[in-house]
């Protein structure tokens, strides 16, 4: 029973966003007869020889049900009971998790200042000291964020330069990949080229943000930095029973290249959107439009004004900072629409 329009769209987030028609056809192709349960299927078989091919044959992938719980589960792995982790002020893990890391881990956040919401050495090295102090808590992991969370994007030589830095002070690499198929579709490169061969150890594979439904994965690049991550992630509840489903969705993702033509798209729809408004008295934009978000400041009553026809949220309200996202199902239409309602709120 359909409850909502289908053709309604907005900018408020990729999370709004339904299935890409071959998520859901994946889905019933997985569907029908017994397969073992727990991740001893088929699909989860074929999905770790296509995580192997893709970051190199040390990889592992252990599929889960949401971000968070990716990133949980894998910094866990990563960390002793007395480690923290650095990561920007502005990163997922800090400011959206609810405290989940440290709740759930028990890992110690320590933030520091991001360039453009992207971590570099000379922030690291800010939080990176205290090795053997028993007063404090133990810095042995990064956090980065690709694309990041102000909507820019690492090129391999800055991870590389990150991973490089923590790697030699002993500190492990993690990288939180919501929306990591933007940021190949931006690079034009192949996932390993900005995570394995970079010097990422542990990847939250992200897929919500990109048109599958509840699933995500944790694909270990180093198997020798984690420990227990089959253990953790039971224990964390992001085991799923019938996995065979979740991994069917981010299989295709891979197939035919479609999370990176989807990816694509959505960064297309956010060049289009920005452009058509560069040129409109009181907007300014915030950031760099790198990949399917826009950062932009406007009069906020003029935002509550385009808020009435489109969803989306404020960033930093006391700033007249909004976010704007694009999706894999935003259309030149949609583009054009908004652009002649912030036009016209601001005329």
């Amino acid at each position: 029973m359909r409850l909502h329009d289908p053709e309604s769209r907005t900018f408020a987030s990729d999370n709004y966003a339904g299935a890409l028609p071959e998520v859901l056809a994946a889905i019933a192709d997985a569907n029908g007869g017994h397969q073992i349960a727990y991740g001893e299927d088929a699909y989860t078989a074929r999905l770790g020889e296509v995580v192997r091919a893709e970051f190199g044959e040390q990889a592992e992938v252990f599929p889960v049900f949401n971000g968070t719980g990716a990133n949980v589960v894998g910094l866990t792995a990563l960390l002793p009971r007395w480690g923290a982790v650095i990561a920007t002020g502005s990163a997922h893990i800090h400011t959206d998790e609810a405290g989940a890391p440290e709740r759930v881990s028990g890992l110690k956040l320590l933030v520091v200042p991001g360039v453009e919401g992207k971590l570099t050495p000379a922030a690291v090295e800010t939080e990176a000291w205290g090795w053997g102090d028993e007063h404090r808590a133990q810095p042995l992991a990064v956090s980065i964020t690709q694309s990041s969370e102000l909507g820019t994007v690492y090129t391999p030589d800055e991870i590389r330069a990150v991973a490089d830095f923590a790697h030699e002070r002993g500190m492990a690499v993690h990288m939180d990949g919501a929306r990591i198929w933007n940021a190949a579709a931006a690079l034009g490169l192949p996932l390993r080229a900005f995570t394995a061969d970079a010097g990422v150890d542990v990847l939250s594979l992200g897929g919500t943000k990109n048109g599958l439904l509840g699933a995500e994965a944790i694909v270990v690049l180093d198997p020798a930095r984690v420990d227990g991550l089959i253990y953790l992630r039971k224990l964390s509840m992001q085991l799923a029973s019938k996995m065979r489903f979740a991994s069917a969705q981010l299989l295709a993702l891979f197939e035919n290249d479609l999370g990176v033509r989807t990816a694509a798209h959505a960064n297309a729809m956010a060049a289009r959107l920005r452009s058509a408004l560069e040129d409109v008295p009181g907007v300014e934009f915030s950031h760099p439009t790198e990949a399917n978000a826009i950062f932009a400041e406007l009069d906020l009553d003029a935002a509550d004004r385009v808020r009435r026809r489109f969803r989306f949220y404020d960033w930093d309200r006391a700033r007249r900072q909004v976010r704007w996202m694009c999706a894999w199902d935003t259309t030149e239409a949609d583009v054009d629409a908004f652009v002649a309602a912030v036009r016209e709120a601001l005329a």
